[in-house]
């Protein structure tokens, strides 16, 4: 950025009361586009900028960090204006500290939802300079109602074709369970919708539950921590992938169940804290994730059992268990970028659009292959009830 063009946006950000207009000379009396450290940190200090503590505690570090003793007025505004960036981030991981030694969980006098927010804090995010901004920046509106819209979308319409059906385990067995509108199957390709809408419909009560429960116990804490759009993004994207791959690997057979984003969201939370296991503070770490996998290896096998070795006579092919997998690569994928993006552009990270044009790829071979690839191999396809 040239000097008039960061003149005009410590203006407009001054206009905005972002900064006070007088303090804008104490910080850059020269207009040179920076601050110098000894200034810069007597002004935090004396709390004349009106900053929540974390930030504080931020900036500190930030004026600290550059041996040059000078601190880049965009990072100021970008921080003040809650937009971190990554050279932000850089310049905090690469300096010399000054952020408090004891961590969020010797605050004392903290109510049940601040014990909550603090405990997702920890469980969620791997640099206690993340966990202390997290912290001090969540509000409870918007709350987080994505995970939990699905979670009880997928309860009613459990409910409403148990009662139906008068079945409560091993659904898909039932001869008037495949005519569900919602449920992918190869014989209506066509119906776009059903690539999506399958992951509310599931095989039996012990399928739901475990998705339930992970929806809610991962699922909601990484929408408080990642909001809305980036962890309904992962979970959307692992659930097309699953139809779409089950589509081009095992062709005759349909799916049900919300397993492709359940596996996207938990692949993506294991693999995070693989990656960042010295940082992680939640308990008990290592149990978690051999349970964690355990658990999801003995979905996949029972799925793979469900397919292959039907426990009753079925009319047709079993729901197929390749979508577990698209939503593991998913998440290990798509979802780690998003997990270590925290308080992030995406936009400006060049692994994002390498997933992205990965993904696009993989939808576009995947469309091509639906449309030409039954006729051209010859598939029999089982006829939709």
């Amino acid at each position: 950025m040239d000097r008039s063009s960061l003149l005009q946006l410590i203006q407009e950000q001054a206009l905005a009361g972002v900064v006070p207009p007088p303090q804008l000379q104490q910080l850059d009396p020269d207009n040179t586009g920076f601050i110098g450290a000894e200034t810069f940190t007597g002004l935090v200090h004396s709390h004349e900028l009106p900053l929540d503590p974390a930030k504080l505690d931020m900036l500190v570090a930030l004026a600290q960090s550059n041996e040059r003793g000078q601190v880049c007025y965009q990072e100021l505004v970008d921080l003040i204006s809650s937009k971190r960036s990554s050279s932000f981030k850089k310049a905090i991981a690469n300096g010399q500290r000054a952020l408090p030694q004891d961590g969020l969980l010797d605050e004392p006098g903290l109510g049940v939802y601040k014990r909550f927010v603090r405990y997702v804090a920890y469980e969620i995010l791997p640099r206690e300079v993340d966990r202390h901004w997290y912290f001090y920046r969540h509000r409870s509106c918007p709350p987080p109602v994505f995970m939990a819209s699905v979670t009880l979308a997928q309860i009613i319409v459990f409910l409403c074709y148990g009662a139906r059906l008068n079945k409560w385990v091993l659904q898909t067995y039932h001869p008037e369970y495949m005519k569900s509108p919602l449920i992918y199957h190869p014989g209506h390709r066509a119906r776009a919708w059903r690539f999506l809408t399958y992951m509310f419909m599931h095989v039996g009560l012990e399928q739901l539950g475990f998705n339930a429960l992970l929806q809610l116990m991962i699922g909601v804490p990484l929408e408080m921590v990642h909001g809305l759009l980036r962890i309904s993004l992962l979970y959307l994207a692992g659930v097309l992938a699953g139809s779409l791959t089950v589509s081009i690997t095992d062709m005759r057979a349909p799916v049900v169940g919300g397993s492709g984003g359940v596996y996207a969201l938990c692949s993506a939370h294991l693999a995070n804290v693989v990656m960042n296991w010295a940082g992680m503070r939640c308990p008990y770490k290592l149990l978690r994730m051999v349970l964690a996998l355990v658990c999801m290896s003995s979905e996949v096998g029972r799925a793979v059992w469900l397919r292959f070795s039907p426990p009753l006579p079925a009319s047709g092919p079993q729901p197929s268990f390749m979508a577990h997998l698209a939503g593991a690569v998913v998440g290990v994928s798509m979802g780690l970028t998003i997990l270590r993006s925290y308080e992030e552009r995406l936009r400006d990270q060049c692994g994002w659009w390498v997933v992205l044009l990965a993904y696009g790829t993989f939808l576009l071979f995947a469309i091509f292959w639906n449309i030409f690839a039954y006729d051209l191999l010859g598939t029999h396809v089982p006829p939709p009830p």
